[in-house]
């Protein structure tokens, strides 16, 4: 499974995101970073904000009438709440449906 993180050059959330994949998926598991730093960029590649996470190419956490950007992306909690990252059970639930 081809796990790729699309990221603002020195985004802080980053490191979260790649804990939580670890977490969710095993410490084996291999992840590509492609740094986007202009709009242009993250249009081309389905950036909704830094960081996304795309298995086999495509954004598990999109939502409808997203729209690509450089800034800061936010996920929703299992409390309601906003985080830099999708939590671990979030992760596991979408890096299961990737096994299929």
């Amino acid at each position: 499974m081809k796990l790729e993180i699309l990221q603002v050059p020195d985004c802080p959330n980053v490191p979260v995101l790649e804990d939580r994949i670890r977490q969710a998926a095993g410490k084996s598991v291999e992840i590509v970073h492609r740094v986007i730093d202009d709009l242009d960029q993250a249009e081309a590649a389905g950036m909704a904000g830094s960081p996304t996470l795309l298995i086999e190419g495509r954004d598990p956490f999109a939502t409808a009438g997203q729209v690509a950007n450089v800034s800061c992306r936010l996920y929703r909690s299992e409390s309601g709440g906003l985080e830099g990252a999708p939590s671990v059970a979030a992760l596991r639930e979408v890096l299961d449906l990737g096994h299929r």
